[in-house]
């Protein structure tokens, strides 16, 4: 071997020796992501109802699929009684920040009030909330979710269809412009709904609690998002989405009460989409 092969031998093996090492990190690091969202996810602190409902919601596969990280700033759109809360804010707690997007306080309706007041209670009280920074959210109004280009992500689970039915279309792109606005270039916009067969009209969308997936592709990139993948974690083939009572016909709701319960409760959750979208760097 000659001077010059053994001197790029040994120049090559460092190389090569750091090369591993930093691969090694990155799956350690994306190992302890794994097991810190299932540590909070089977957190004795979830309430046994909200736990019982994971086998339709995979929340630990469906937040992996956004691509959530620990460190991560995160906005949760509409964050209700706090379901998803329950497992972001955990997670989220140590090194990154949580911006939970609840109602309005100025909102004249009473459900939304209340609504409001429990969820804030909760982040009194709750050491697991403490450090989730509560912001405002509505469609078609001036609310501010988060800074402006400061999140990585904003994450809206089951709520487009209720942006559609009080507001249509323009309620629904103003919502998208303002997650657009929140955003970092590069930033991720998850969504999860209630999913309309492409075959339905189109009216179907207005008091079903379905939403068609085509429309909400077409209604995020029309304020510049690009849709970056999808996926049929959340499906569900059993759901005909043709229901007496819509989506609140089928289980956590059964609107119908004892009414073909069984029936219901046998379909499980509604069929959903899951859509990942990426706010373009330039």
């Amino acid at each position: 071997m000659t001077v010059r092969n053994r001197m790029l031998n040994l120049l090559f093996i460092p190389i090569t020796v750091l090369g591993l090492s930093a691969c090694s990190e990155s799956i350690e690091s994306d190992a302890d992501s794994v097991n810190l969202l299932q540590q909070a996810i089977n957190s004795e602190s979830r309430s046994a109802s909200n736990r019982s409902r994971d086998e339709f919601r995979h929340p630990a596969e469906t937040l992996e699929f956004f691509g959530i990280q620990p460190n991560s700033t995160v906005v949760e759109i509409s964050p209700g009684g706090g379901w998803y809360t329950e497992i972001l804010a955990p997670y989220l707690k140590d090194d990154g920040l949580l911006y939970a997007a609840h109602f309005p306080a100025n909102s004249s309706s009473e459900y939304y009030q209340r609504s409001r007041q429990a969820f804030m209670e909760r982040v009194t009280n709750d050491s697991a909330f403490s450090a989730v920074v509560v912001t405002e959210f509505a469609p078609m109004s001036d609310s501010v979710i988060a800074p402006p280009e400061s999140a990585d992500m904003v994450l809206t689970f089951r709520n487009l269809h209720n942006w559609y039915m009080s507001g249509g279309e323009e309620a629904v792109q103003d919502a998208f412009m303002q997650f657009y606005t929140a955003l970092k270039p590069g930033g991720v916009l998850g969504v999860v709904d209630h999913r309309l067969p492409e075959t339905r009209p189109d009216e179907d969308m207005a008091n079903s609690g379905y939403m068609k997936e085509s429309f909400a592709i077409a209604m995020a990139e029309s304020v510049g998002f690009e849709l970056a993948e999808r996926s049929e974690i959340n499906a569900n083939s059993n759901d005909t989405a043709d229901h007496p009572r819509g989506v609140w016909t089928l289980p956590p709701t059964l609107r119908l009460g004892d009414e073909d319960k069984e029936k219901y409760t046998a379909i499980g959750e509604s069929d959903r989409f899951t859509l990942k979208f990426v706010k373009p760097k330039s």
